[in-house]
């Protein structure tokens, strides 16, 4: 099953048809997409599952009906085990953005890890999950999916924020800190952390 946020909200890409309780439930082949997402969006539905029999497919059938925008970021541990968020829109959020031209998804990731924060000497050490959200630009609803990768360093010195891109503040979380920020985050940032704040290997 995949998860699609839109406005925090969850819409679900499934191949089960389960009795609606909590939810609505829509066929993926015959749903007018634009207007589900503007009714999530509005705060007119609350969550959301759109069937079709095949996972797989529904996820293409999702990328052909929405433009899609590909991101790359990090979730990046320092020597001491702290990971290394940022406040944006008074929100902690993971260090992320959007693939230029030519560019693969991995340097992306690094890159933006670099200009959002400061850090450099990154590592990748492994492929984390890819998250999903739709999000609103110039009137036009786009899918970002965002490629999420750990990384190391051992990098020590000055942490900057990216001023043009939003960020308020960087900083270096220690494990019980991270709880805490969880509290005052997007669903997609949750996703990649377990409750003792490792990662969730896919």
């Amino acid at each position: 099953m995949y998860k699609v946020f839109v406005n925090d909200k969850p819409l679900f890409l499934t191949s089960t048809v389960e009795k609606e309780t909590d939810f609505q439930l829509f066929l993926l082949e015959s749903i007018d997409i634009e207007q589900l997402i503007s009714k999530i969006f509005n705060n007119r539905i609350e969550k959301a599952f759109l069937y079709h029999p095949d996972e797989k497919a529904a996820l293409k059938l999702l990328k052909e009906r929405i433009q899609v925008a590909k991101a790359g970021g990090g979730l990046v541990y320092n020597k001491w085990g702290e990971v290394l968020f940022i406040l944006r829109n008074g929100k902690w959020d993971l260090p992320k953005g959007g693939i230029e031209k030519n560019e693969d998804i991995e340097d992306t990731a690094m890159r933006e890890v670099e200009e959002e924060t400061g850090v450099s000497g990154l590592k990748i050490t492994r492929k984390l999950q890819k998250t999903y959200h739709v999000f609103k630009r110039n009137g036009t609803y786009r899918l970002k999916i965002t490629h999420w990768y750990e990384m190391k360093t051992n990098y020590d010195g000055t942490l900057i924020g990216q001023a043009e891109e939003g960020i308020e503040k960087v900083a270096w979380l220690k494990p019980a800190q991270i709880k805490d920020a969880l509290k005052n985050s997007y669903e997609n940032i949750k996703l990649l952390f377990e409750e003792e704040g490792s990662v969730k290997q896919i």
